[in-house]
């Protein structure tokens, strides 16, 4: 049951983090002007990227994503949660070709595919968990201090 759990929280922050960055990209290209390098651009920009709904969500989503992650860390190995972590890359590609209107290139294409292989690899080794620790009593001043 842990392992289904540890699934499904990577499952939910991977997609979180995808559509966060799909929202991040799209709000972020249409703040920034021509030429963002510009170091006098950066105060306007990130006072529009603080105030755009569609860039706060995105950045909401990571949120998301960074608190399943890590519980999912808390809970299972690194060698597996990583990896499984890495299927992000694969929606980022779907996701940028689908909604962005991205031209993905048949190399990029390749590539997911060897992601895909090897997250399904990784799933396949099964899942070590571990089981939560106890929570520690609160140490109180009076007794450090005496």
């Amino acid at each position: 049951m842990e392992s289904l759990k540890i699934i499904v929280m990577l499952a939910v922050g991977v997609l979180s983090q995808s559509v966060g960055n799909v929202l991040l990209s799209k709000g972020m290209k249409a703040i920034v002007g021509p030429d963002p390098t510009v170091l006098s651009q950066w105060g306007p920009i990130l006072w529009q990227a603080a105030l755009d709904p569609v860039v706060l969500t995105g950045a909401a989503l990571f949120i998301v994503f960074f608190v399943l992650w890590t519980i999912a860390l808390s809970r299972a190995d690194l060698s597996f949660v990583l990896p499984a972590v890495s299927f992000e890359v694969v929606l980022n590609v779907l996701f940028a070709s689908w909604f962005l209107g991205e031209t993905v290139s048949a190399v990029r294409w390749t590539g997911v595919a060897f992601i895909c292989i090897g997250v399904l690899m990784v799933a396949r080794s099964g899942i070590r968990t571990y089981a939560p620790q106890p929570t520690a009593r609160p140490i109180r001043l009076k007794e450090v201090c005496g």
